[in-house]
């Protein structure tokens, strides 16, 4: 009985995951994250959803654009364009180099009024044409969440949401929240300039994985864990 059962099951729980935007990775697919990847299902970072990044300092608010343009990098195809929408834009455009961005494959849409975010950030992500959209927008609801899950599980757009010193940090219909924090970086021996951008990665929520807690650097063109950090410590949840 149970063996008949086993695959029903097992088939179920993968379409569940699928509508939810995390579906087996196809070869070559994981994104790059390094040891971060394994906390999610399947063991691949869901394109097809909206994930939340909290940040409450401006040192923290700028280490989590960094994060962004780095994850930007590796979840943008070569041809694939993104929207970054927000009111202070505080990214400098020709920086985004150092990421593997050219600053014409990124659109940068600035809105005078709060109101206007949401809307615009809910549109962006039904658009098809585009592969990703950053949306820095300080307050969000349940309901506000649900509506742009439900345009990236239609469109599969990757959704970013970059929150700065949030009122309110109750549960959202987000994939994923993360607190994105920097670390002091090294000098590289022979090498001019401060050393590879370095961040405390800390995945403090995401549905049907395991949160945790890395330390991870930019290098190479890609995210790789700190050479002289422990490896990724789980964090306890409860």
């Amino acid at each position: 009985m149970n063996g008949v059962q086993s695959p029903v099951v097992q088939q179920l729980r993968e379409d569940i995951l699928s509508l939810q935007g995390f579906t087996p990775p196809a070869p070559g697919s994981r994104v790059g994250l390094g040891p971060v990847e394994a906390a999610f299902p399947n063991g691949c970072f869901p394109r097809a959803a909206v994930h939340e990044f909290l940040s409450d300092t401006p040192e923290e608010s700028a280490a989590t654009s960094g994060f962004l343009a780095g994850l930007l990098g590796c979840l943008l195809p070569e041809r694939g364009m993104c929207l970054w929408i927000g009111r202070n834009r505080q990214v400098f455009p020709p920086g985004l180099t150092a990421f593997g961005l050219t600053p014409d494959r990124i659109l940068f849409i600035d809105l005078a009024r709060e109101a206007d975010l949401l809307w615009a950030i809910e549109e962006a992500l039904k658009c098809e044409a585009i592969s990703a959209v950053v949306g820095e927008v300080r307050e969000l609801g349940m309901t506000e969440s649900r509506r742009l899950q439900l345009a990236v599980e239609r469109s599969r757009v990757t959704g970013l949401l970059h929150r700065r010193n949030p009122r309110a940090r109750h549960a959202l219909a987000c994939a994923s929240r993360w607190r994105i924090s920097p670390l002091a970086s090294l000098p590289e021996d022979g090498l001019p300039g401060v050393g590879f951008p370095r961040w405390q990665v800390d995945l403090l929520k995401v549905r049907n994985g395991l949160p945790g807690s890395w330390q991870l650097e930019w290098a190479e063109g890609h995210f790789q864990p700190l050479a002289t950090a422990p490896r990724g410590r789980w964090l306890q949840t409860g």
